[in-house]
């Protein structure tokens, strides 16, 4: 039977409420996060070596290997931002060329263009424009809370995923014990944000590292985040969580098969 976590068809499950010292209602937000995005991309590998936590590229290697990355796949890397993830998976693929970079922020697609040989493409993650069943991974590394629907995202992911792929979600999550949130709370809420002004984000840094934590704080739980998952028709979906704080999302897009059993 449904749950309270379990979306229902044809409604919308947003990955937290509409923050309005930000914007003033759910419309507003892509152009937002794209504005933001866009005024912070030249220094936004700057702001995230202050709040990475240490989860840097073997972190990030480490989770597509676990995701089954292996040469010869093709993959495409939603929100892309600066390459961060994207580098990891061209240096598991072995083949620029199969690794495909998306994002909402047209600054940001430049910033990956001077590191990143790869093919580049500006869109939304509810409306990819790419082909069915034309990738073997999808990867979305710390922008699932930037989304405007998660059932609907997923959709698009499982879509353009070849059967048998997989969907990749690297997402920091609120900390379940308290003094891990409350510790999280101190940094990510007050000294990231100054830190990221200080440093030559300006009051931009600042505003992107502040609305980075509330999105994590008022995130929806990860249990309505799997349930997207599964509402959206992917398989084998499961949560796993590193130091009470990064959560790796993961779920396949089952073989096709026909009523003689073959696939």
């Amino acid at each position: 039977m449904p749950t309270e976590s379990t979306p229902r068809v044809g409604t919308a499950v947003e990955p937290h409420p509409v923050l309005d010292a930000y914007y003033g209602d759910r419309t507003q937000r892509q152009r937002f996060v794209r504005g933001l995005f866009n005024r912070t991309a030249h220094h936004y590998d700057r702001i995230n070596a202050i709040f990475a936590l240490g989860s840097g590229s073997w972190y990030r290697s480490q989770c597509l290997r676990r995701a089954g990355l292996q040469p010869g796949m093709r993959v495409l890397d939603v929100a892309i931002g600066t390459g961060l993830v994207a580098r990891e998976a061209v240096s598991l693929c072995g083949n620029p060329g199969d690794v495909i970079g998306l994002d909402l922020s047209e600054a940001m697609l430049a910033e990956a263009r001077r590191s990143l040989p790869i093919p580049l493409i500006q869109g939304v993650a509810d409306a990819l424009p790419l082909a069915d069943a034309s990738v073997d991974l999808v990867t979305i590394g710390y922008a699932l809370r930037h989304v405007g629907d998660l059932t609907a995202t997923f959709r698009e992911f499982r879509r353009v995923l070849r059967p048998g792929g997989t969907v990749l979600v690297m997402e920091i999550g609120r900390p379940r014990r308290p003094v891990t949130r409350h510790l999280m709370n101190a940094y990510l809420g007050m000294v990231v944000p100054a830190v990221s002004r200080l440093s030559g984000g300006g009051e931009s840094g600042r505003t992107l590292m502040r609305y980075y934590w509330e999105t994590i704080d008022r995130c929806v739980e990860p249990e309505v985040i799997t349930a997207a998952m599964a509402a959206a028709g992917l398989a084998q979906v499961r949560c796993d969580t590193d130091y009470d704080l990064f959560k790796n999302y993961t779920g396949k897009r089952q073989a096709e098969v026909t009523a003689s059993g073959a696939e």
